[in-house]
């Protein structure tokens, strides 16, 4: 079995995964109005870090560390997620059988055409910003930059979880880290698919999404089954699949989003699943896909919820923090209500979580969809300790 033994969540909503997950289940956002975020134009709902109290975790890190080069927000970001779920095991970093895998939509894209000249030129690639995470913890294998539109996240994992379960590697440090940039809010603003309000995802009154900035990090080790801990997060399969359907605009069928269900599920029924915890971006087209492959899936009868109405789409970290989140509520045998839904505004009639509700059941699904047509889907699973 691949298990997680640290995981850490940086966000609007805390330094910590305990953090954040408390702000969760009641129920806060860390969603904002930004009236002229980047001197944009037209005002902005999104949730960032607070960049004091992140140089305050960082300064701590780098004196434990005793490294004191520049790095950027996004970095910071990551390298106090990374370090915290160091905290909660003996991985040592310095071991080549360790390896960094960082999911990441655009990394550090605001140094491009820039004159920031206090960072040296690597940190404006995504596979330079990689390097200088992992070398900062003495980590000198390659590391590997997922960078696969919004289902980065679970594709990091994946790659992770099959490095490991082929004994390349004994230990991946899965980090999936974004930021707010002039850039992004500005490309999403132009496909109209930003809200003027907190988003709303699957109701009949959603329009759009909001866009966040975090870091969120899973270190995947292989764990024989006599040795399973208690509440031990299991990753037992996972799909991607590619529809090509438009450069930004999800198929109107589902189709892709099927198949990666159909194949990371093949085996299990679906009445031995939780939740499964869904895109659910809030735009009309993305919420409505998902009801479809749902429907085709045969898991009309699951619960679905989505937590983007709490820190919005948090791009390359959406997918291990929402993971996270996820599999925390399950170790409780809770289900997260959908901020923000009220009333079904999809076609289908999928079981959306609308107050939080008690299971007893140890799968969840996280999927995800994409630009240019991609999806992902994994499988957790919670192990109680049976002693």
């Amino acid at each position: 079995m691949i298990v997680v033994t640290g995981n850490n969540i940086v966000s609007a909503l805390g330094f910590t995964s305990e953090e954040n997950y408390l702000n969760f289940k009641r129920g806060k956002s860390g969603l904002r109005f930004h009236k002229s975020l980047f001197h944009l134009e037209e005002p902005v709902v999104a949730s960032a870090v607070n960049s004091r109290l992140l140089n305050l975790h960082f300064t701590k890190i780098a004196e434990a560390y005793n490294n004191h080069k520049n790095y950027t927000h996004l970095e910071k970001m990551a390298i106090v997620s990374i370090a915290d779920a160091l905290k909660q095991n003996k991985v040592d970093m310095k071991s080549n059988k360790v390896q960094l895998f960082l999911s990441t939509t655009k990394g550090n894209i605001f140094l491009l055409g820039s004159k920031y000249s206090r960072y040296p030129s690597s940190a404006s690639t995504l596979a330079g910003t990689a390097k200088r995470i992992a070398r900062f913890f003495g980590n000198g294998t390659e590391p590997i930059v997922i960078s696969n539109a919004c289902t980065s996240g679970i594709c990091a994992l994946a790659a992770a979880r099959r490095a490991v379960m082929s004994k390349r590697i004994d230990t991946a440090v899965v980090v999936g880290a974004d930021m707010l940039s002039r850039f992004v809010t500005s490309g999403f603003q132009s496909f109209k698919a930003l809200s003027s309000e907190p988003c709303k995802p699957f109701d009949k009154e959603r329009k759009g999404l909001n866009l966040g900035e975090a870091a969120a990090t899973m270190i995947l080790q292989n764990k024989r089954e006599n040795k399973t801990v208690k509440n031990s997060v299991c990753l037992e399969a996972d799909a991607v699949s590619n529809d090509a359907n438009h450069i930004s605009g999800p198929s109107r069928t589902g189709e892709g989003l099927f198949l990666a269900l159909k194949s990371c599920l093949q085996g299990f029924k679906s009445e031995q699943i939780a939740v499964v915890n869904a895109h659910g971006t809030a735009t009309v087209y993305n919420d409505e896909m998902e009801s479809i492959a749902l429907t085709r899936a045969g898991l009309t009868k699951v619960p679905v919820n989505a937590l983007k109405g709490y820190l919005g789409h948090t791009l390359g970290a959406a997918g291990i923090l929402e993971s996270i989140i996820t599999m925390r509520s399950l170790c409780e045998g809770l289900l997260l209500p959908t901020k923000g839904y009220n009333v079904s505004g999809v076609t289908y009639p999928i079981d959306i979580v609308k107050e939080p509700r008690h299971t007893d059941k140890s799968y969840a699904v996280k999927m995800l969809s994409g630009f240019g047509g991609c999806n992902a889907v994994m499988l957790f699973s919670i192990h109680h300790d049976t002693k």
